[in-house]
């Protein structure tokens, strides 16, 4: 059964699932979910621990072995199947590869049924096919599958005041907002970050810390990492400021101007047939779900969808056109300055050349 990664807590406490499966792309959230798990059965009785990384070379006889292998004075034992086999690159990220030796795995440890086991399984995200896959499906009622999102803005601001108030650090909005501008995008290093104000603070066993802008200013490095799938959904959401950010960030990392251009195109002939759609009267949730457009990015594209029309998206297209006859040295434009103008435009902003 799917379960959403704010909802694992009460879930653990049903003690429904004997095995939980977290999934995703953002490692430390996939580590804190796992955590998680892990304190709860430390806390109900299971004393014992066994980790396997399960990357190319890993013989999966040595976990089966260890699962069947029954005592009558046995520990109630957690059993860490880390599962490190990826598909290399789809889209913009990595993915599980799941072949059959581990799912024989995994089926081993259900066949063995053993109350006083239990399995927490950490991978990537998962694919689409292996979700709607027969052999996933008929253990629905058995697994635990949390599947771990990146944070958006929002959330990232969220998550930074339960890190900085579990470590007794008070911080207003204003502070909060500017130290996810200074690492947004990069959780680990908002993680490390946070280590650091706590180690700043120097605090006594019961007392706080009122955290200040000028403190952030002075001690936080600007951590921003962005991608171009980043600029496609500030665009997007219309925000021209954060923009201008990303754009002059993925040029100081040396981004190819081309890769920004694809991302874009990409995104405007998707936006062409979904306004299409709305255009001939379709309801926007149901273009969401046709489209499979996921749920943190349905503000984005929603967004998108009730302010700009198909004229105003093929006119964007063209743009594109003459963008990459720049990039590639047949109009005397800078490449990046046109996509500036292009992804402000997109943005919701009128631009006159």
């Amino acid at each position: 059964m799917k379960i959403k990664a704010e909802n694992l807590l009460q879930s653990l406490l049903t003690n429904k699932y004997s095995i939980f499966w977290i999934s995703g792309d953002e490692p430390l959230l996939v580590q804190e979910s796992a955590d998680l798990v892990r304190k709860h059965y430390r806390d109900t009785g299971f004393e014992e621990r066994e980790i396997y990384n399960a990357d190319s070379d890993f013989d999966f006889d040595r976990f089966t072995n260890s699962v069947n292998n029954l005592s009558l004075f046995s520990a109630k034992k957690i059993f860490e199947l880390r599962l490190d086999k990826t598909t290399g690159k789809s889209g913009s990220s990595e993915k599980l590869m799941l072949g059959q030796e581990e799912k024989s795995a995994i089926d081993s440890f259900i066949e063995a049924g053993n109350p006083d086991f239990s399995l927490i399984i950490t991978s990537l995200k998962l694919d689409k096919s292996l979700l709607s896959s027969k052999w996933i499906k008929e253990y629905d009622h058995l697994i635990g599958l949390v599947q771990v999102w990146p944070i958006d803005r929002d959330g990232l601001i969220k998550w930074l005041s339960k890190k900085l108030n579990a470590s007794k650090i008070s911080a207003d909005r204003e502070v909060l907002q500017l130290l996810s501008e200074r690492v947004e995008g990069n959780l680990l290093a908002a993680n490390q970050e946070v280590e650091k104000l706590k180690l700043l603070a120097n605090l006594e066993s019961n007392s706080r810390v009122n955290l200040s802008t000028k403190t952030i200013m002075q001690v936080v490095a600007d951590n921003s990492r962005f991608d171009a799938y980043d600029l496609v959904d500030a665009a997007l959401i219309g925000d021209s400021i954060r923009c201008q950010k990303i754009i002059s960030s993925l040029k100081d990392e040396g981004a190819h101007p081309l890769l920004i251009l694809s991302a874009l195109t990409k995104e405007l002939r998707g936006l062409i047939k979904m306004i299409d759609k709305k255009e001939s009267g379709q309801r926007v949730n149901s273009i969401l779900q046709t489209n499979r457009i996921f749920f943190h990015r349905k503000q984005a594209v929603t967004n998108a969808l009730q302010r700009l029309s198909s004229r105003e998206v093929w006119r964007m297209l063209d743009k594109a056109r003459i963008i990459d006859k720049a990039i590639k040295g047949a109009a005397l434009r800078n490449p990046w300055d046109e996509i500036n103008f292009l992804t402000l435009e997109l943005s919701g902003y009128r631009v006159f050349q």
